[in-house]
């Protein structure tokens, strides 16, 4: 009884650590897990250097909701950055509840699925607000807008174009970020829910950017460089320290020379609409 799955990383356009609303959009770079039931009744993520007490906490939560007894194991193979900023963790989340399901030849709403990750996530201590933003900006593609607090979804729209990812060498864990100066920045997290609503995405991550490297502590001049490089948005990723910048008409030859110098990996993508889905993946 095996089930497998895969779901898209996702980047920032509104870090929800400040207000609790969030939002966020979807990208190319994918997760894949597979579940393999047996009667052990022990749950054992199998990632080599990993810690696996999401992936496992998610398949438990699974099993528990159809009063299921079963064992597993489960694995995961991700394209995704560790602690970048660029939703490992919600993606394996997804990834993971999907394939549990896929082994038990089962259904849930999409949305359904993503907040059983969201619990997870919570219980495993790998987030702050539970990060519903990035959850479904994975499970569904698209851009969408959340509040964190009251578990809601107020907007999910395509968002389609170029997209090219900063990540530094170091890591940076969601659940070490400085909440209390986040805070400091509530009101312009307001504003930028404010441009996240009328789909101003470009203007929404830009300011949403700088307002966290400010709180961070963390440079802003990649985000000087897009810019001047003519990118219709860019940000910081999460509390960090990864980098995304949505290109619009922007050429990514002059956005990579120009990020060249800061060191580090960059990653070019696609914004992804398609979102996450059970079976082995294409």
């Amino acid at each position: 009884m095996k089930g497998y799955a895969w779901a898209n990383g996702a980047a920032t356009i509104l870090n929800a650590v400040a207000n609790w609303k969030g939002s966020a959009f979807g990208i190319e770079l994918k997760t894949t897990a597979e579940v393999e039931l047996n009667r052990s009744g022990c749950i054992k993520g199998d990632v080599p250097g990993m810690d696996t007490r999401l992936i496992e906490r998610c398949a438990q939560l699974v099993l528990e909701r159809f009063g299921c007894k079963y064992g597993a194991t489960v694995r995961t193979q991700s394209e995704i950055p560790v602690a970048g900023g660029l939703k490992s963790s919600s993606t394996a989340a997804n990834a993971v509840v999907l394939a549990t399901l896929d082994a038990l030849d089962e259904d849930l709403d999409r949305i359904e699925a993503a907040k059983i990750g969201v619990q997870a996530a919570r219980e495993a201590g790998v987030t702050i607000t539970g990060a519903l933003d990035d959850a479904l900006a994975s499970m569904l593609g698209g851009a969408v807008v959340t509040d964190n607090r009251e578990m809601a979804l107020l907007k999910h729209e395509e968002l389609c174009g170029d997209v090219m990812l900063l990540v530094p060498d170091k890591k940076l864990f969601s659940r070490d970020t400085n909440v209390e100066r986040s805070r400091l920045i509530a009101p312009l997290a307001d504003v930028v829910f404010e441009l996240a609503m009328r789909g101003d995405w470009g203007r929404a991550m830009t300011l949403n950017g700088f307002a966290y490297c400010g709180a961070l502590g963390l440079p802003a001049e990649p985000l000087l460089l897009a810019l001047q490089a003519g990118v219709q948005g860019v940000s910081l990723s999460g509390t960090g320290p990864a980098y995304a910048a949505l290109l619009g008409r922007a050429s990514a030859d002059d956005l990579e020379d120009a990020w060249k110098i800061l060191g580090g990996r960059i990653i070019r993508t696609k914004a992804n609409n398609k979102g996450a889905s059970k079976g082995r993946g294409q």
